[in-house]
């Protein structure tokens, strides 16, 4: 597995909401997709950056999934870290079933 962590720019809320619905739409209708959702800035109601959790071995399949992400193509991110991960303890329900 490969867990993607991605930061958004500072002050580019208004970007993330602009480009929300296609980033949601492309990460749903990927295959391998575990789990993600955003990180929360402290009041809990500011988006700023994401983590997803993709069912692959393939490094390159990862690399390609952040590169075609609208928020990536938006510009969205300053920074995006990739690394191979190993789900070890607890597990989670996905709240959209």
């Amino acid at each position: 597995m490969y867990l993607i962590m991605a930061f958004d720019k500072p002050d580019s809320e208004a970007l993330r909401l602009e480009t929300r619905p296609a980033h949601v739409e492309y990460v749903m209708a990927q295959g391998g997709m575990l789990l993600g959702g955003p990180f929360m800035s402290d009041d809990g109601t500011t988006m700023i950056g994401s983590m997803l959790v993709l069912d692959t071995q393939d490094r390159a399949v990862a690399e390609a999934f952040v590169e075609n992400d609208p928020y990536n193509k938006a510009g969205l991110f300053s920074k995006v870290e990739v690394s191979r991960w190993s789900h070890l303890i607890g597990s989670l329900i996905d709240p959209n079933s």
